[in-house]
């Protein structure tokens, strides 16, 4: 079966189930922002992850991935973001370089996923309640 025919194969459940993490189980990488003032490690490891959200073209792809089907999707269903292909891989890479998406090549193709336990620590560490 080829993509094309995949492509056109009926979508039985077009909402995307996420799955929900255990708070308990994130080991978050930073302290709360209401904890204290940050350490330089910490600040310059959060300042990556931001960093990477913080350009246009990569926050489309992160929300891309993070709303397809599945919970993953394939570089050739989100690479629509109004730049070239190659630029689509730069952004993909840095995403994946700061931890907040993880990859799988699978043939010629690479599937992503969010990466849930990072995107909890950054959540984590902007929580004001705590």
């Amino acid at each position: 079966m080829s993509k094309s025919d995949i492509a056109e194969l009926p979508v039985l459940n077009a909402s995307a189930e996420l799955p929900v993490l255990d708070a308990s189980a994130v080991v978050p990488c930073c302290p709360p922002i209401t904890a204290g003032e940050l350490s330089q490690v910490d600040a310059e490891k959060m300042a990556v992850m931001f960093k990477a959200l913080s350009d246009p073209v990569r926050l489309r792809l992160f929300s891309k991935v993070a709303s397809h089907p599945g919970g993953e999707a394939c570089v050739c269903d989100i690479s629509d973001v109004g730049v070239s292909q190659p630029t689509v891989s730069h952004h993909l890479k840095k995403l994946r370089e700061a931890g907040l998406l993880t990859s799988e090549r699978r043939g010629t193709w690479v599937y992503y996923k969010v990466a849930p336990p990072v995107v909890a620590a950054m959540s984590a560490m902007l929580d004001l309640r705590g």
